[in-house]
């Protein structure tokens, strides 16, 4: 994916988990969101994918660990192992009340800021979890996945149709399916997407 596209989906993404926020009903926010979650994690957790492009792009990686948008999530399965469940959770809680009294002012702000920190950049190479090194443009396709499965996520916790845009489904779908075929289930991820078996229970590629 170019710079200029990675940008562009990220964008409709960011965008997109924005406005749906803003209809999240007032009562729903400490309603159960996903797993441990409440609403409010679940938006707090999601918006730490607008943080972490701000506050990466204030780094300067040496060189590059990562070259790819799957081979990230491959990378840190080892960094979120050792992180455990329980602190997981917690940071999603923590997110969660850092959006303060106005959790949807909090977000626009964030999109605000992560676009216009964006704009003022070409395709540096930064420093994302665990220290790895990799390039802006192949950084952002899995903020764009992490805001476009956790906007569905929202979606489905409030009782509200929403969809982010099909040029994000698109490339969060595609992103999904690398990261199987780099983690050894690109057979399995194949012949479900095709029809011909279902996927074992409690399958995921992150």
């Amino acid at each position: 994916m170019t710079p200029a596209r990675s940008r562009e989906v990220f964008t409709a993404a960011a965008e997109s988990f924005a406005e749906l926020v803003r209809l999240v009903p007032e009562s729903s926010w400490q309603d159960p969101g996903l797993g441990d979650w409440s609403v409010r994690d679940l938006v707090g957790r999601t918006s730490r994918s607008l943080i972490t492009v701000s506050t990466y792009l204030q780094t300067e990686a040496r060189r590059e660990d990562v070259d790819g948008p799957a081979g990230y999530y491959v990378a840190i399965q080892e960094v979120t192992a050792g992180l455990g469940a329980a602190a997981i959770v917690e940071r999603g809680r923590r997110a969660g009340r850092e959006l303060g009294a106005d959790p949807v002012g909090a977000v626009d702000a964030l999109v605000a800021r992560a676009l216009a920190d964006l704009a003022a950049v070409d395709d540096p190479l930064i420093e994302v979890i665990g220290g790895l090194g990799m390039r802006l443009s192949n950084y952002l396709p899995t903020r764009t996945f992490e805001l476009a499965v956790h906007g569905l996520d929202i979606s489905r916790a409030i009782g509200i149709e929403h969809r982010p845009p099909a040029e994000v489904l698109a490339d969060a779908a595609a992103l999904a399916a690398r990261i199987g075929v780099a983690l050894g289930s690109g057979p399995s991820v194949l012949l479900a997407l095709t029809g011909r078996t279902g996927l074992p229970g409690g399958f995921s590629v992150v």
